[in-house]
């Protein structure tokens, strides 16, 4: 007998829950893909797509993975024998790092640790040094994944902007958008990549990269014919926004899980998301106030709420995540780049999850450390009720106001100005 039996929860950082209506989208027959539906339903995703993102510029859509959207904003910016600094915060931004240097740039790193964000002050230094800007894109991520630390990108261009560098700002939002605040404009990004498999709801296998003026401006040598985001951008036929057989099942899929952002509002969406995420801290807290159980981000500024890295000592964590997939169906993020592994678990939060699914991520959890007797500190699952008890902050939001920003132009001016 198992209690297994019944739905099984993915509580992974992404690929994410997958909304039904997501999934009753995709489910059809494949369309004509030289005209009619299916090329209304992707010119529809445009505005919605630079609407989540915050951005009046440009999103090319790419078939493949992160790893896709990451050469794509590469070798669409750079030549051989440029550098670039990574601003390391743990595995992701390192391995896109090492993609830069694989198409021949000049790799410098800075490695703040996988329990920092990134120092402000030491990459001003940085940026000070460098008095021939010899640095030509500065690569962070939002969100790593691994670690779950967010930084301040917003800051990064601050500084860039303080010493008048022209380095290029690149962004890794592929955890974060639609789940952590995040407003590409605003914020001063030249160049963005995000997937679709993790807020934006969908199954995996598209990603998309926002640039803007300067980063279009900057091509080298490194661009090829498949990863060239100006056809993409702007194609003289349909199938160029691909460079060939689009994405069909995809596409519906996402428009059904932008329409779920827009009925709901972005700013709901990010509120959403900061409770839900502050109700499985509650929960820790507790917990590592006895034991062996830490979050491993402690400073609360510092956490994305799109997922959470957390720490229970060597073979403890493997031994939780085995344990609540077997007995409970629940399956918990693995300790990805960390040391050892074994040591660490995530929980995503992110896309289509509430109150009920964190509670009973939280309840599970509770139930695995009992089962293997792992001591811990107690009240947890009263001191996430209480979060989840709170009043929600007023969001002022317009979710129709929200969909489609090009038939709103003042609430467009709002977002992007």
């Amino acid at each position: 007998m198992s209690l297994a039996n019944g739905r099984p929860y993915l509580a992974i950082p992404g690929p994410s829950v997958m909304p039904d209506k997501v999934l009753r989208a995709m489910h059809r027959a494949s369309p004509n893909i030289y005209e009619g539906e299916l090329h209304d339903v992707t010119y529809s995703l445009i505005p919605d797509l630079k609407s989540v993102a915050r951005t009046r510029h440009d999103v090319a859509i790419y078939i493949g993975n992160g790893h896709a959207a990451w050469e794509a904003a590469l070798s669409n910016t750079l030549s051989r024998g440029d550098t670039v600094l990574v601003l390391a915060t743990g595995r992701f931004c390192i391995g896109w790092g090492e993609m830069a240097a694989k198409i021949g740039a000049q790799v410098q790193t800075i490695d703040y640790g996988q329990q920092s964000d990134a120092d402000l002050d030491q990459f001003e230094a940085t940026l000070a040094a460098d008095k021939d800007h010899r640095i030509k894109a500065v690569l962070a991520v939002h969100v790593d994944t691994s670690t779950s630390v967010k930084n301040d990108i917003a800051g990064m261009r601050a500084r860039l902007d303080k010493l008048g560098h022209p380095a290029l700002l690149m962004a890794d939002c592929i955890a974060s958008l639609g789940c952590d605040r995040f407003e590409m404009d605003a914020w001063g990004v030249d160049v963005m990549v995000a997937g679709c498999q993790k807020g934006l709801m969908t199954p995996a296998g598209m990603s998309f990269v926002f640039f803007n003026d300067k980063a279009n401006a900057a091509q080298g040598n490194c661009v090829t014919h498949y990863w060239d985001w100006r056809p993409r951008t702007d194609p003289e036929g349909y199938w160029q926004l691909f460079d060939g057989t689009a994405p069909t099942h995809h596409l519906f899929g996402l428009r059904a899980a932008l329409d779920m952002i827009n009925e709901e509002g972005l700013e709901n969406v990010w509120a959403r998301h900061d409770q839900i995420a502050a109700t499985l801290w509650a929960a820790c807290e507790a917990w590592q106030s006895e034991g062996p159980l830490w979050l491993n981000i402690q400073d609360r500024a510092k956490r994305s709420v799109a997922v959470t890295s957390i720490g229970l000592g060597a073979d403890n964590a493997d031994a939780l995540r085995t344990w609540t997939e077997t007995h409970t169906g629940l399956t918990l993020g693995i300790g990805l780049g960390r040391e050892p592994a074994s040591g660490y678990f995530r929980v995503g939060h992110m896309g289509h999850v509430n109150a009920h699914m964190m509670m009973s991520v939280v309840g599970t959890i509770e139930a695995g450390l009992l089962a293997l007797d792992l001591p811990h500190g107690a009240g947890a699952l009263d001191a996430a009720a209480r979060v989840i008890a709170q009043k929600p902050a007023k969001v002022d939001a317009s979710p129709v106001a929200a969909s489609h920003p090009e038939r709103h132009p003042a609430v467009q001016r709002q977002c992007c100005d």
